[in-house]
């Protein structure tokens, strides 16, 4: 959905959107800035952007509009506070879970519920994201690694420690909201692996007259 990069889903800070610049956003930031070019990846709220110029305390990155329909980005104001990750490097530590900064689609958060000392937020999504979110798997909300603690029709749920609702912008999802959301990377590959597999045997019976059925009343 722009730049090119490997993520961890662990936020490294919130940055404050400064303008939505025509075809592209101006973001406030620190940390991320550190060590960052032009042309390197940072993700904001998920999405892999490209940085295209960098200020002091900000830097700019090309969004095209297809990003923007098809995310929370087209949602963002002036004044929006964004969750921010630089894309990892080939030394770094791995934290969280493979996540590319390209996101399957957005769900929107159906109900908050505290839990002890943390918070379980439900997220409604598509069936072809559910389809790939697993109990106990991982998922990326707003460029955020969390863990899967509970799948059913239409929804699922994971449940938010107090620090990551410290440092990231979950704490600020209201009823309705809408988020960005990646399946787990190697969860799509495995599925595509799948499908590959399936596509390829129905190839073969279409070729050779031969099904699974024919095979197993022939004994095989």
């Amino acid at each position: 959905m722009g730049g090119e990069g490997l993520f961890t889903g662990i936020i490294e800070e919130v940055g404050k959107t400064l303008r939505i610049l025509p075809g592209g956003l101006q973001i406030q930031a620190g940390k991320v800035l550190e060590g960052t070019a032009v042309g390197d990846s940072i993700a904001v709220n998920g999405v892999c952007l490209t940085v295209t110029k960098l200020g002091r305390s900000d830097f700019a990155a090309d969004v095209m509009p297809e990003t923007f329909s098809r995310s929370s980005l087209g949602q963002l104001k002036p004044g929006g506070r964004v969750n921010l990750e630089r894309a990892m490097a080939a030394d770094g530590r791995f934290g969280g879970h493979i996540v590319s900064g390209h996101i399957d689609g957005v769900g929107a958060v159906e109900k908050i519920t505290k839990d002890g000392n943390a918070i379980r937020y439900a997220i409604s999504a598509p069936e072809g994201i559910l389809r790939g979110v697993v109990e106990k798997g991982s998922i990326a909300i707003d460029g955020i690694s969390l863990t899967v603690t509970l799948v059913e029709e239409g929804r699922f749920e994971v449940s938010v420690i107090p620090h990551t609702m410290g440092e990231t912008t979950l704490s600020e999802k209201q009823l309705g909201a809408t988020v960005n959301l990646e399946n787990d990377i190697i969860g799509k590959y495995v599925e595509r692996l799948l499908s590959f597999e399936k596509n390829e045997g129905r190839a073969i019976e279409k070729k050779t007259g031969l099904t699974k059925e024919f095979l197993l009343r022939a004994g095989f």
